[in-house]
């Protein structure tokens, strides 16, 4: 039976800089678990399959089962609170329904203080490791049967009707991920040339691949990873030159200025691209050439397919400009560049890229920016080495990017254990509960003080291309060491509000100098427009987009600006400003006028925000609002507010939900879920942002209605339904951050019963 482990590392290749704090991984232990627990998973798999396609996202059920099964909590003997059609919702339902809530997430926190979770979605991530796994030979040696079982089950599990495989599990199906898919089950042994890979599921995969135009269509990304494998051929890819990191750096395209994804990709892609690597072309690989090309693999004019790219998958297409300069290096650069003395240079980019890929790997212990740029480190550092110590490296930290669920194992986009952590954190101090649940905050709060990053990356970073991390917070553990803008804002509430809590409840407060830190960290990101990036401060022109070659990314080619982080960091300089009002007073108030002014400026004509990192308007608007409320701007005194006001009423639904479809964030238009379904998730988000906007005191109906949904909803031990994913990146990537499901309907409750509830009765919160 499986089992999750926390915090655990050991072996030659493991490095940790903090004793593995916040580490998650899955290990099979034949003799683990009784019969009926056995029995008990199967029944949730069962479940799953028959309910695949109502519900796509996993609800996390084996990691629950195991950490309540630990904790010997009895989740059921308090009843479930329903409300009436006629009735009211009343503050002691509510308190009811939070006690239960808390309950069940003080039941499910691991030893170490963060909340194990499942982040994932995408269908693109798990070939990708099983690519570089069977590139190198070492599939076997990585994966149990059991590993993959389980990931040939999650693969089965989430394809469409038509046979295909979307970019993530609630999308339409694409190439690349149905290419991606097909090849992996055949890498790990399903189907047989001739027979097997034309029948079932398999075969279905493979009719989709060949109606749609065959490999020749896939992106640019996928005839990459599949040239590197053998599957397709170099002269079919554009030109990724490891040349373009030797170009002097204060030029404004130069690749170290590009966002960070981008950046941590194309190095490796270069170094491959540079070498023409390719991997054993076996008798699979012969197979698989046949099985995939509407014509003989050898007669296929490589040439012609660059520019090739299946309707399904092309979200943003190729600018004039980017054309041009693909051309001109495919054609001019690439012949020079091969030939000496040009070669030397070729030579010189070469090592330099892989300079730089090392030195990524080593600040992040070897789990790097995330999983994709994991995977194309790893195919780079074998093709320069194989069974090299760096690689010896990664493959121990691949067991940290696997999550299982009653859907299978799957690839994680990283891990979301801080974020995951810090609105749990504040979930459970709105609920005032805290006497009752003070352990549970104690150890969630020294989870948070181990994962502050607490010095910048080695050595020269500046010249790696690296900025300060010191000070900042990583959307997963610290030793990943990748910060993160919003991430450390939200930390740095969860702190704040902490420290003002009894440390013999909650534990002693953080230092003020790493407080101090934290800020430091936090000021520089904000841009010349009053908006804050992400991950690095803003330093190139967003006119660099043209030169975006993904095809299926937007806005991702270089960083931009946010209204979640943006508000985000009002909440947490406000917060600190409050109680030290000492430090950097005036650079603070000059930031929250540029943030407020930025948050006002970017809201659409309807009163909403796009959200980049949720789904979608619903989820920016949230952010927005509580942003400009902590400022102090009301109903009365802005036209923002108004506006924003009139978007959530206008999209509520008659259930007194709201639901938002994925698709809002690739149309950039709100557009609802299918046949007017609520959803749990983005009510509570709306819930709240309604809250801050004041709704109590002009119309309470709209947030009643959406309270008693939320109430209503509460299952028996005390966690709510897992229904559409929620999460989002880039554009077109939909998130499945599993924790949401329970922790936003727990905060969103804890505010109603607050500031809606109890001020209507006079009542103060206890």
């Amino acid at each position: 039976m499986w089992k999750l482990k926390i915090g655990e590392g050991e072996g030659p290749w493991l490095r940790s800089i903090n004793n593995f704090v916040g580490r998650q991984i899955w290990e099979f232990e034949e003799d683990e678990g009784r019969q009926e627990e056995r029995d008990m998973v199967e029944k949730a798999r069962e479940l799953y399959h028959q309910n695949r396609f109502q519900v796509k996202p996993s609800s996390d059920i084996l990691m629950q089962t195991q950490l309540i099964k630990e904790k010997q909590i009895d989740l059921t003997s308090t009843p479930i609170v329903r409300v009436g059609s006629s009735e009211e919702v009343s503050a002691e339902k509510v308190e009811m329904v939070l006690r239960k809530a808390v309950r069940f997430t003080s039941s499910i926190q691991a030893h170490d203080g963060h909340w194990p979770s499942e982040c994932a979605g995408p269908l693109f991530y798990a070939p990708l490791l099983i690519i570089v796994l069977n590139l190198s030979g070492t599939t076997d040696s990585v994966l149990s049967s059991e590993h993959k079982k389980e990931i040939i089950r999650h693969i089965y599990n989430h394809q469409n009707k038509d046979g295909g495989w979307g970019f993530h599990i609630e999308g339409h199906s694409i190439m690349l991920s149905t290419a991606f898919n097909y090849i992996t089950l055949r890498l790990m042994g399903e189907g047989s040339a001739g027979n097997g890979s034309d029948h079932g599921a398999l075969g279905k995969g493979r009719r989709w691949i060949l109606d749609h135009g065959s490999l020749t269509t896939i992106p640019s990304w996928g005839k990459m990873a599949l040239s590197v494998l053998g599957l397709y051929e170099w002269t079919g890819c554009n030109p990724v030159p490891p040349e373009v990191f030797l170009l002097p750096s204060y030029l404004p395209f130069h690749p170290g200025k590009l966002c960070c994804n981008v950046r941590d990709i194309s190095l490796p892609l270069s170094y491959l691209y540079g070498k023409k690597y390719v991997g054993p072309i076996t008798d699979l690989i012969l197979s698989l050439r046949e099985e995939l090309y509407a014509q003989p693999y050898e007669t296929i004019d490589w040439p012609k397919t660059r520019y090739t790219v299946a309707k399904e998958d092309l979200h943003i297409p190729h600018s004039l400009i980017q054309d041009a300069i693909w051309d001109a290096l495919y054609y001019i650069g690439e012949p020079l560049l091969n030939h000496w003395p040009f070669s030397k240079l070729r030579d010189k980019a070469l090592q330099k890229a892989m300079n730089h890929v090392h030195y990524e790997d080593e600040n992040s212990r070897y789990l790097n920016l995330g999983c994709v740029e994991k995977y194309f480190h790893m195919m780079a550092c074998w093709a320069e080495e194989p069974n090299s110590s760096a690689y010896k490296h990664h493959l121990a930290r691949v067991p940290d990017y696997l999550w299982l669920a009653e859907d299978g194992m799957k690839v994680q986009n990283l891990g979301s254990q801080l974020w995951d952590a810090v609105f749990a954190i504040q979930a459970i101090i709105a609920t005032n509960l805290e006497d009752e649940f003070g352990t549970t905050l104690k150890r969630a709060h020294n989870f948070i003080k181990e994962t502050q990053i607490r010095e910048n990356p080695s050595g020269d970073f500046h010249s790696m291309y690296r900025g300060n991390s010191k000070g900042g917070w990583p959307l997963s553990e610290q030793d990943q060491g990748w910060q993160v803008s919003d991430c450390t804002a939200e930390a740095l509430k969860a702190l704040l509000l902490l420290s003002q809590m009894s440390p013999e409840i909650v534990g002693e407060k953080i230092e003020t100098n790493r407080l101090y830190e934290a800020l430091d960290f936090l000021l520089p990101y904000q841009s010349k427009n009053g908006g804050f990036a992400i991950w690095e401060p803003t330093t190139s022109p967003k006119w660099l987009e043209l030169l975006n070659a993904s095809e299926l990314f937007r806005n991702a080619f270089v960083e931009h600006e946010y209204v979640e982080c943006a508000s985000s960091i009002v909440q947490a300089l406000v917060m600190f400003q409050h109680l030290y009002p000492e430090y950097r007073n005036k650079e603070i108030k000059t930031s929250l006028a540029r943030a407020i002014q930025f948050i006002e400026n970017t809201q659409a004509p309807d009163g909403s925000w796009y959200g980049y990192w949720g789904v979608c308007y619903t989820y920016a608007t949230w952010f927005a609002l509580t942003g400009l409320a902590s400022v102090g701007l009301t109903y009365s005194t802005s036209q923002t507010i108004r506006k924003a006001t009139e978007f959530l009423l206008a999209t509520q639904l008659d259930s007194g939900g709201w639901g938002e479809s994925h698709l809002s964030c690739y149309n950039v238009k709100y557009t609802p879920l299918e046949g007017d379904r609520s959803n749990i998730v983005q009510t509570s988000w709306a819930l709240m942002a309604l809250i801050h906007t004041g709704q109590a005191k002009r119309d309470p109906a709209p947030l009643h209605k959406a309270a008693k949904l939320i109430v209503n909803s509460q299952m028996e031990k005390g966690d709510f339904p897992q229904q559409e994913s929620t999460g989002s990146s880039m554009g077109t990537v939909n998130l499945h951050y599993a924790s949401f499901k329970n922790t936003f309907p727990l905060m969103a409750l804890a505010e109603y019963l607050k500031f809606v509830i109890l001020p209507s009765q006079n009542v103060s919160p206890s």
